[in-house]
């Protein structure tokens, strides 16, 4: 018995989402991710002195989108915070936040892992702006503030998840429902999605929670799975091999940071408490009204929701809840997925080389079937080849890699330049590949009559292999049964 089963994590997460919007939160300038640095700046997001914030609707719809979609309280009534702390990338030495009284509170988030759907519940959703970011170089460090006043929501979970694999599917459905409803383009790489994580561990049946740490600014889902699998195992050996010291002092309460190539957590500082940040409500701006009939509105106007999606897919197209919550997890992926299924009205099979055969082919490339320029029309041009018969499977599988290495080519066109990819149907010439293969393989049709099934396969892979993979398994099939019947 491992030492890890006697114990459970316990795990929060905070999701900051930049929305968005064309300008910033509080003032005019632009929200928009790649321009030169300290380009898209004014007075008041680089907290120039008697600058005044003036509030962005666009972003407070965009709030409550989220809001609904989630099914949250919205609020009626909530105001801005300030939240003071000293850093370079912060001009004003303070965030405009939501402390107390926030624009979302309650709602919950439904995530598939293994095959079964699983609700998580979501604490509060609050609007704040971002601040700048500090490049480092190699005699200096500057600050670029272009994202200084960025509008983000932070959607704050209950401390629900006890797994890894729960907080990776929370986060994954979050994502879902921001870009479905267009609030976020959840962009990882440029930080527009940053996760911040909160967690302990604890003996089973424990109901108390202990210390926790504070993993922050994850900017990928597998550097979220490491990170947290890393620290659960930290605390775990910690209390175990201090049994003991007092439980506050063998894991203190801290901020660290994940190293991916290290595989393990850097310490950044001893947690603060709320009373550090000195919380006092923004004097620069007016509360935020909200009454119900523009609460009702937005609700009304929401699309399909990623859930409502993946339920359509199983209970319509006949598609598992993990492939179905694969392919909603990313909007621009279902919206492919159903682009193919136009032209190739084949549910099970398009989801399949979608998620299987060229994710597969990526997966080592950082690329991805989406950015790669292989078309809906193309990809449903091959699907249609392998169930018209055109082209067998394994024929389908170096087509798929000659339109990866010519991503704009017609596959119908590859397949009817390449010679080999023209596959054998011909019964007469397949039958005599099947008679030379069972003359050279009696123990096999022995093995075979005695109920071995296993027997039967090899014979298959023996004709498949005479005829180079062009022979219609159909026809083999068919053809060495009647013959071993003989």
């Amino acid at each position: 018995m491992s030492i890890y089963d006697n114990w459970e994590a316990v795990i929060g997460l905070e999701i900051h989402a930049e929305l968005n919007t064309k300008s910033k939160l509080f003032s005019s300038a632009p929200n928009r991710f790649g321009d030169e640095p300290n380009t898209n700046i004014n007075e008041v997001c680089t907290g120039q002195p008697g600058s005044l914030p003036v509030l962005n609707k666009e972003a407070i719809k965009k709030a409550v989108q989220f809001g609904c979609a989630i099914d949250g309280n919205v609020a009626h009534f909530s105001k801005f915070d300030r939240k003071s702390y000293f850093y370079p990338d912060s001009p004003r030495n303070f965030q405009i936040t939501q402390y107390d009284q926030p624009i979302i509170l309650g709602g919950s988030v439904i995530a598939e892992i293994n095959g079964e759907e699983k609700s998580f519940a979501v604490n509060r959703v609050h609007l704040e702006d971002d601040a700048g970011m500090l490049k480092h170089f190699s005699t200096f460090a500057g600050v670029d503030y272009n994202r200084a006043g960025v509008p983000l929501i932070e959607i704050v979970s209950e401390a629900c998840m006890h797994t890894p694999e729960d907080a990776i599917a929370y986060a994954s459905a979050i994502k879902a429902i921001l870009q479905y409803t267009d609030v976020s383009d959840c962009n990882m790489e440029e930080g527009s999605l940053r996760v911040d994580a909160n967690i302990s561990v604890r003996l089973k049946g424990e109901t108390g929670l202990r210390n926790k740490s504070e993993i922050k600014n994850m900017n990928s889902f597998s550097n979220m799975g490491l990170a947290l699998h890393a620290e659960i195992k930290r605390q775990i050996h910690e209390y175990v091999n201090h049994p003991n010291k007092a439980m506050h002092e063998v894991v203190p309460q801290a901020t660290y940071r994940f190293d991916p190539d290290l595989g393990s957590l850097v310490l950044m500082r001893k947690k603060e408490q709320a009373d550090d940040y000195r919380y006092f409500p923004e004097p620069d701006l007016t509360p935020i009204i909200l009454t119900d009939a523009y609460i009702q509105e937005i609700k009304d106007q929401l699309p399909e929701l990623p859930l409502q999606r993946e339920r359509r897919y199983v209970k319509e197209l006949g598609l598992s809840t993990h492939n179905a919550f694969i392919l909603t997890s990313d909007k621009k992926l279902a919206d492919y997925f159903e682009e193919v299924l136009k032209k190739a009205p084949f549910a099970k099979t398009v989801c399949n080389w979608i998620i299987v055969e060229f994710a597969g082919r990526f997966k080592d490339s950082g690329s991805s079937l989406l950015q790669s320029g292989i078309s809906a029309l193309h990809l449903a041009k091959l699907i249609n080849m392998i169930e018209n018969g055109t082209i067998n499977g394994k024929i389908a599988k170096t087509v798929a890699d000659e339109m990866i290495k010519n991503p704009a080519k017609d596959p119908e066109l590859i397949v009817k330049e390449n010679p080999d990819f023209s596959p054998m149907n011909d019964v007469s010439e397949i039958s005599a590949l099947v008679d030379k293969v069972v003359l050279e393989n009696p123990q096999s049709i022995v093995d075979f009559k005695a109920g071995r099934d296993k027997a039967f396969a090899f014979l298959v892979g023996q004709v498949m292999k005479l005829s180079r993979g062009k022979a219609s398994p159909t026809i083999v099939n068919e053809l060495l049964l009647k013959k071993i019947q003989e």
